[in-house]
C-alpha cells in the first residue's frame, strides 16, 4: 500500500505530501513534523523573499534529516489596468477606513517578480534542496534544465488534463492534479479558470489515461478514505492542505483554524475578491460584499496586494470577516491534532480497510 516508484524517488515511507500553503501555514515546525512522520513536508515559498526562504530552509534542516521540498509561484504577465485599480480602491476604501489601513504604496511588478523567482531558484540550488514544485505555470526550459542538472526532482501542478500533458511535455518528474475541492488558490494556468473547475474523482483517471509521469492527487483529501480513493483512481501519492493547516504545528492563525473547524462544506466557496485569482475559502462578510464586483477587479497579484493591508489588519483585530480563510471542501473532517496523530490515524484507517473481508 505504502510503497511505489514515487515514494521511492521522494524517499518517503508514506504517500502523503503536505501542501505548500504560502503565507504562513507552512511553518518550519509543520514542514519538519510531516517529514519526520514519514511524509514529505513542503515550504510554501510563494510570497517569501529569497533571504527569508534561505532562513527557513536552514531552520527545517535543524529539525529534520528527512527529505523536504520547496514550492514556488511561477510569475505570469498581467495587465495593469488603471480603471480597474481605481474601481477596486474605491470599493475597498470604506473597509480600509474602518480598519485604519492605508492603500499600498507600491504595486507588484512583473520584472521584479521574475527577478525574485530566479533568486529563489538560486537559494534552492545553494541549499541543495532535492525536491521543487511549481504552481501557476511551468518554469522556463532553461530553469528546468538548471534544476535537473543538480538532480532536483521537479513537480508541476495541473487542474485539467491538458495542463497535466503540458507538465509532462515540459519534463516534470510528477504532477499534482488539483481538483476543484482544493483549498486556497487554483493552480490553473491554461485558458479560462472557470473551465478547469473539475472534481478530483473525475480528474485523476482522465489524467492517468493521458500521461506517463506519476500523479499526486490534491483536493478535499482529509483521511484514509481519501487516500485509498485517490490510489484506486490512479494516484501514487496525495497532497493534503487543510488537514495539515489545522494541525498543532501549523503556522496558520488560530482564528483561521477555528473558522475551518466550525465551518461546513456549503460554507466553503470560490472567490476572486481577495486576490483576483480563484481561490477556495470559508465564506465571510468581505467575500459577500465584494462578490458582485469580483470579475472587474485587477488581475492577480495586483488585487492580492490591494487587499493585503486589509487582511493583515483584520487578523490583528481578531476579525475573521475580512480575513482570507483558505480551506478545502471537506471542513467537517478537520481535526485538531498533531501531525503525527494525523498520519498515524490515516495509516490505521487504511489498515482496517485493507483487512476487511
Amino acid at each position: 500500500m505504502w510503497k511505489n516508484e514515487l515514494t521511492r524517488v521522494l524517499n518517503i515511507s508514506v504517500p502523503i505530501i503536505q501542501a505548500p500553503m504560502a503565507g504562513g501555514p507552512t511553518s518550519s515546525s509543520l514542514v519538519s513534523a510531516v517529514s519526520n512522520a514519514g511524509g514529505l513536508g513542503m515550504i510554501g515559498a510563494g510570497y517569501m523573499s529569497p533571504s527569508a526562504l534561505k532562513q527557513q530552509i536552514q531552520e527545517v534542516k535543524k529539525l529534520t534529516d528527512k527529505p523536504f521540498g520547496v514550492n514556488l509561484f511561477v510569475p505570469t504577465r498581467y495587465i495593469v489596468d488603471d480603471e480597474s485599480l481605481q474601481k477596486a480602491n474605491s470599493l475597498l476604501e470604506p473597509i480600509r477606513s474602518d480598519l485604519g489601513v492605508e492603500p499600498p504604496r507600491q504595486l507588484p511588478n512583473y520584472d521584479r517578480d521574475m527577478e525574485t523567482f530566479h533568486r529563489q531558484i538560486n537559494v534552492i540550488l545553494e541549499e541543495k534542496i532535492s525536491i521543487c514544485s511549481s504552481t501557476f505555470g511551468i518554469p522556463s526550459q532553461e530553469l528546468m534544465e538548471k534544476l535537473k542538472k543538480k538532480s532536483i526532482m521537479i513537480i508541476g501542478t495541473a487542474t485539467s488534463v491538458q495542463e497535466a500533458i503540458m507538465n509532462e511535455m515540459a519534463g516534470m518528474d510528477a504532477v499534482v492534479v488539483q481538483g476543484v475541492e482544493s483549498g486556497g488558490h487554483r493552480g490553473t494556468f491554461l485558458g479560462d479558470p472557470e473551465q478547469s473547475l473539475i472534481g478530483l474523482i473525475s480528474l485523476i483517471p482522465q489524467v492517468a489515461d493521458n500521461i506517463g509521469i506519476p500523479i499526486i492527487a490534491a483536493g478535499g483529501i482529509m483521511d484514509g478514505r481519501g487516500v485509498m480513493a485517490a490510489k484506486c483512481l490512479g494516484a501514487k501519492c496525495v497532497q493534503m492542505g487543510t488537514a495539515f493547516l489545522v494541525c498543532d504545528e501549523s503556522g496558520a492563525n488560530l482564528l483561521h483554524k477555528d473558522a475551518i473547524m466550525q465551518s461546513t462544506e456549503d460554507k466553503v466557496v470560490l472567490t476572486k475578491s481577495f486576490s483576483g485569482k480563484l481561490a477556495r475559502g470559508v465564506n465571510n462578510h468581505f467575500i459577500e460584499v465584494m462578490k458582485p464586483f469580483e470579475d472587474s477587479f485587477p488581475e492577480y497579484p495586483l488585487q492580492n496586494e490591494l487587499t493585503n493591508g486589509i487582511r493583515k489588519a483584520s487578523k490583528e483585530a481578531g476579525n475573521i470577516e475580512c480575513m482570507s480563510l483558505w480551506a478545502g471542501q471537506s471542513p467537517r473532517l478537520a481535526k485538531k491534532q498533531s501531525v503525527k496523530e494525523l498520519i498515524d490515524n490515516i495509516k490505521h484507517e487504511i489498515e482496517i480497510f485493507c483487512n476487511q473481508d
